[in-house]
């Protein structure tokens, strides 16, 4: 009730990740000891999550103020829990039934009527993309719903012709999915979102390819590579990554996902970004996520030698466009974080986790923030309501941009960047893009374009320049977002300390 009265999302959560950390932990201490010092725990953990009204969060209980049991709703956490299930019920069939043949069928019912029966029987839910409008496009819950809905209908499952109509299912929802997806591999929900888009899509993809002993397989796909490569296209240095969107700019990976992927793509700079993480992260960091996925905790307990072993260095690049997207990337020096580092973006104002954002910049030097994208506040019920953009993070007055007047970017599709140009040479980078569509009508545009050229000459340097014709003249507001203290030492000067 305190989402629905107070918006609070969090100190629900808490406890509902809480119970299933705990049972995903004691899972996975008990297939590595095996000699039943968890089983009690597990059991306790398993009746709980069954006695559990609902696993749908009350966030994305869309529509209803309490849960409805007449009618199942399937959203990330309810086929976080039923996967989370199905491999206890597979992993442990022997020491499960060994206590009461009753444990294992309690799973399957509750996974069946809570995840397989539906998916089956409904087309309705949106993130399937079966009745997605023309032009609309799905985001990280599509993957991410589906690879641990085909967990289910893998390990749990047993009639055949009902486990094959899930997974074709399945795919005919994946298939929209990349049919909307941007050619180039960007995420425009940014990399924190990734490893729920793309990663999710290598958890889907690798199930099937382990579950058919590798008969199938599109992993040589060049949109499935370009949707891989993104992860490092957008890394700045260590956990630090481009955070457009509702992204966070520090975000660690799930180690092992980015390792395989880029393993089965043959992109060895995917590879390796992930093992330089996993061997950092230590087998610990398998454990680390608040949402423990079990796949991706076994696939890291399975490849943990190799990933150790594994010596090819990851190296940056210096300089990245997606043309699609319309982000781009430059840094100093080739291979290297020292320097600047120089991320901007184009885009449109209704992406996913969108921002009013368009013609937004973020610089790094020595791998340290200077001018940031400052991210999002902690999700509440108002994050994704109506009111979303009351919301300062969202604003874009409160990123790298303009205000005219009293007027700031507005919220929607046709609110884009327009006459995109990108270039880039050894000794300089040139993005520019006209905003006059990103902001509304009675701002009184006529042109206005932002450009960014960054000279890598014997002394580096960044130049932003705004060319702009008004119809009447207004007052104008440049924001700049900063990681630490500035000094106003004179007009027109400004001097940011580390």
């Amino acid at each position: 009730m305190d989402f629905i009265r107070c918006g609070n999302r969090i100190d629900f959560e808490v406890y509902y990740f809480h119970r299933r950390r705990m049972l995903a932990i004691f899972a996975v201490a008990e297939c590595l000891e095996y000699q039943g010092r968890f089983i009690e725990d597990i059991i306790n953990g398993v009746w709980l999550v069954c006695e559990e009204t609902n696993w749908v969060l009350p966030a994305h209980n869309f529509n209803q103020e309490l849960p409805d049991v007449t009618k199942q709703e399937i959203d990330l956490f309810a086929v976080e829990t039923g996967a989370l299930l199905s491999w206890i019920y597979y992993l442990l069939e022997s020491a499960l039934d060994a206590e009461s043949k009753l444990i294992r069928q309690r799973i399957k019912f509750e996974v069946t009527k809570r995840i397989i029966n539906p998916y089956i029987v409904r087309d309705d839910y949106h993130w399937m993309g079966f009745n997605l409008k023309s032009g609309g496009t799905l985001s990280n819950w599509t993957t991410w719903i589906n690879s641990n809905s085909l967990t289910a209908f893998l390990l749990v499952e047993s009639d055949q012709e009902r486990r094959l109509t899930g997974i074709e299912k399945i795919f005919r929802s994946v298939d929209v999915f990349l049919g909307g997806y941007h050619t180039d591999g960007g995420c425009d929900e940014g990399p924190g979102y990734w490893g729920r888009a793309g990663g999710s899509l290598f958890d889907l993809l690798e199930q099937l390819y382990r579950a058919t002993d590798k008969q199938f397989s599109v992993y040589n796909q060049s949109l499935i590579s370009s949707i891989g490569s993104y992860i490092y296209k957008v890394n700045i240095d260590s956990d630090y990554f481009v955070n457009f969107a509702d992204a966070s700019a520090k975000t660690i990976i799930d180690a092992p996902v980015v390792y395989l992927y880029g393993k089965r793509i043959g992109d060895k700079r995917l590879a390796s970004l992930g093992a330089e993480a996993y061997q950092k992260q230590g087998t610990l960091g398998l454990i680390r996520p608040e949402i423990l996925s079990l796949f991706r905790v076994l696939l890291g307990l399975f490849y943990s030698a190799e990933l150790l072993e594994y010596s090819l260095a990851f190296t940056y690049l210096q300089d990245v466009w997606l043309d699609q997207t319309q982000v781009m990337v430059a840094r100093e020096q080739p291979d290297s974080a020292q320097g600047f580092y120089l991320a901007a973006k184009g885009g449109h104002n209704n992406e996913s986790h969108n921002h009013n954002d368009v013609g937004s910049f973020i610089l790094f030097y020595n791998g340290q923030a200077v001018f940031i994208d400052v991210g999002v506040e902690t999700y509440t019920a108002k994050t994704f309501s109506k009111d979303r953009y009351d919301i300062w993070t969202m604003q874009s007055a409160y990123h790298n941009l303009p205000t005219i007047g009293e007027f700031q970017q507005q919220v929607g599709r046709m609110y884009c960047a327009s006459d995109v140009y990108y270039r880039a040479k050894p000794n300089y980078v040139h993005f520019a893009l006209d905003l006059r569509k990103t902001y509304p009508k009675q701002a009184q545009i006529l042109a206005w374009e932002r450009g960014y050229v960054f000279y890598r000459t014997e002394n580096p340097h960044i130049v932003i320049f705004d060319d702009f014709e008004l119809i009447t003249p207004e007052k104008i507001t440049l924001t700049f977002m900063l990681a630490s203290k500035a000094s106003l030492s004179k007009p027109g000067y400004c001097i940011a300390y580390q």
